[in-house]
């Protein structure tokens, strides 16, 4: 079949599916059990694990920023109720600008980390994407090569059937005769 018409084909059964993440799935990795996976597949598994690996660091340290810039602001609510309890505001209010300064720090941090994250969903959906089609490829493949053997094989017993019915034919004559 041709390489262009099975692309079409593969990509018409994709369409509009959600494809869960391959290299997590490990199902997936059974399809390789016999042979291995090959490596042109390896190398975009190994490409999509290490953008999944990319993500979920920038959203542990999203997360801890969050946390951070949470504990700062209730720090900040808990200072400025103390500096209306007390008479010591120049002390309040450097640790509160301290706080103004570490907030305004996670938040640049968060808009870095932000826009670091932006890419990478369509990133790793396209690549994941790509290896869904080399996977349904390389199966087609196999598949064919398997029907192939079958068809040989079956023809092989059908002739080997036919060869035994002469046998057994000229047996029978000879018995007879």
């Amino acid at each position: 079949m041709n390489k262009n018409i099975e692309d079409k084909d593969f990509l018409e059964i994709l369409k509009g599916r959600h494809i869960p993440i391959l290299t997590l799935d490990p199902k997936w990795e059974l399809l390789f059990a016999d042979e291995g996976i090959p490596e042109d597949i390896r190398q975009k598994a190994d490409e999509l694990n290490h953008l999944l690996s990319v993500q979920s660091i920038l959203r542990g340290q999203m997360k801890e920023r969050k946390r951070q810039k949470s504990q700062l602001l209730e720090e900040m609510v808990d200072l400025r109720e103390q500096a209306r309890q007390t008479e010591e505001n120049v002390l309040i209010e450097q640790e509160l600008q301290r706080h103004r300064e570490q907030i305004n720090e996670c938040n640049q941090k968060l808009e870095e980390l932000t826009e670091a994250q932006i890419g990478l969903p369509t990133q790793i959906y396209e690549l994941n994407f790509s290896l869904m089609l080399m996977t349904m490829d390389l199966c087609y493949r196999d598949m064919q090569e398997n029907t192939d053997k079958i068809r040989l094989s079956n023809e092989w017993i059908r002739q080997v059937r036919i060869e035994l019915k002469k046998q057994l034919i000229r047996k029978q004559e000879s018995e007879f005769h």
